[in-house]
């Protein structure tokens, strides 16, 4: 193409079938979350997720203001601020919404924000990236792909092996801390006394 950039077939067939995979899986396309590297493990990960759907009102019931604010109104919560911004426990960060699992600990990262920040979400298809053009910018809005809840934005400044960070409200997620065999083997015995 004269004056343009070259474009190899190679490039073309990959482009082709990521977005039939995008088209085939109802996923959200996202430049960023498709172009990471070293995603061996996907093919470990879930596939299918049912939408929960709610009313405003319902959304209200359940979410405190602060949840509300920022998962149904697309909010952000201040750096430094969060419950969940420096937890170093391990185990899974879920959607504060629908309680879907988002993240693993194991790829959090201390990225200096005052914002949870995450490499890469515990299922392909867990985190949906919509275009975010508020604010006089265009970023990718991390969202709940169970229940389109605003968790945050993902930039392409993380580190290895995706160069992704997920910059998420510490108000849209919960944390479940793994607990290690020994101390559930201790909570068993003295559940049976």
């Amino acid at each position: 193409m004269p004056g343009g950039p070259e474009v190899k077939p190679k490039s073309l067939l990959l482009l082709a079938l990521t977005m039939a995979a995008v088209a085939a899986f109802g996923l959200k396309y996202s430049g960023a979350a498709i172009s990471g590297e070293g995603k061996a493990h996907e093919a470990e990960k879930k596939v299918g997720i049912e939408k929960v759907s709610k009313t405003d009102a319902e959304w209200r019931e359940i979410l405190t203001p602060e949840q509300y604010r920022i998962l149904r109104k697309q909010g952000t919560e201040r750096a430094f601020t969060g419950k969940l911004w420096d937890n170093k426990k391990e185990g899974v960060y879920r959607c504060a919404g629908c309680g879907l699992e988002l993240f693993a600990s194991d790829t959090k990262f201390k990225s200096g924000t005052g914002w949870p920040s995450f490499w890469d979400p515990i299922a392909v298809n867990a985190v949906g990236v919509n275009v975010d053009q508020t604010l006089g910018m265009v970023r990718e809005e991390a969202v709940c792909n169970r229940c389109d809840g605003h968790l945050g934005h993902v930039f392409n400044d993380g580190p290895k092996p995706t160069g992704l960070r997920y910059c998420i409200n510490s108000a849209s997620l919960t944390f479940d801390e793994r607990k290690d065999e020994a101390s559930e083997k201790e909570m068993e015995k003295s559940d049976k006394k």
